[in-house]
């Protein structure tokens, strides 16, 4: 749990920037932190959000090793070539995103990455904010090899169908007939992306269709709430909702 800690522990951890193969057999770049020591330890894949590969996520994958798990964030732009976060996530937004069968595929072969690692037990979750939300719930929908998701105020799981592109061709929703693994998703109830009627349908699809799943809404939260770098940062309800993302994964990973 957060501050579950002991005071005399070494918590050391490696981290550093992988290579691994990804989707159609490519080397994409991927942010791993281990924890020290012989383990086994769970695994978490971290999906970025639209914002890119940037310095919130790499403290985020840090965060999950402190709490004794081996996790990778993959650079899911990685093949738009290199630069600041904000440039490479700009030709992105040029070229109107990514596909979602990309996406699926970089992120299953990430989950199979993890459980190659000798210090893994074999099992991976799967977690991700706003765009990476939706695309966790993807993967986890989609891609086997992962035992636990969480979405975290992922936008456009339930679009109307106006919102379908190319790309993006298939509402997340529409898998929900698929979801094998527990989801947990957190949100706030000022968000517009999802609002909170998107959340509501959601919801009445994993219960109509029987799925282990927990939904919490926050009051007083809007898109974002845990990125303590912008205005939308809720000290209270972040700090539950890390709470509650730890004993998601504590539950069914350990």
């Amino acid at each position: 749990m957060w501050n579950d800690f002991q005071t005399n522990a070494q918590m050391g951890m490696q981290a550093g920037v992988v290579t691994y193969p990804a989707g159609k057999g490519d080397l994409i770049h991927a942010y791993v932190a281990r924890p020290e020591g012989p383990g086994p330890f769970p695994g978490v894949v971290l999906v970025h959000h639209m914002p890119g590969w940037d310095e919130f996520y790499l403290e985020f994958t840090r965060r999950f090793a402190q709490h004794g798990y081996v996790s990778i964030a993959p650079d899911l732009y990685c093949r738009y070539g290199h630069g600041t976060p904000d440039d490479v996530t700009a030709r992105v937004r040029a070229d109107g995103g990514l596909f979602d069968d990309d996406v699926v595929a970089d992120l299953g072969a990430a989950a199979v990455w993890l459980k190659s690692q000798p210090n893994c037990n074999g099992k991976v979750g799967i977690v991700g904010t706003c765009s990476g939300g939706r695309h966790a719930l993807l993967a986890a929908s989609r891609a086997p090899g992962f035992d636990a998701a969480i979405d975290l105020w992922g936008g456009g799981v339930a679009p109307p169908p106006e919102q379908l592109t190319s790309k993006r061709p298939v509402a997340p929703i529409d898998y929900t007939k698929d979801l094998v693994v527990p989801l947990l998703g957190l949100f706030g109830n000022e968000d517009q992306n999802p609002p909170p009627d998107q959340v509501d349908r959601h919801e009445a699809e994993l219960k109509r269709h029987g799925k282990v799943y927990e939904f919490h809404r926050y009051d007083n939260a809007g898109h974002g709430f845990f990125y303590y770098d912008r205005a939308a940062y809720r000290q209270q309800q972040a700090m539950d909702g890390w709470s509650k993302v730890v004993a998601w994964f504590e539950k069914y990973l350990r």
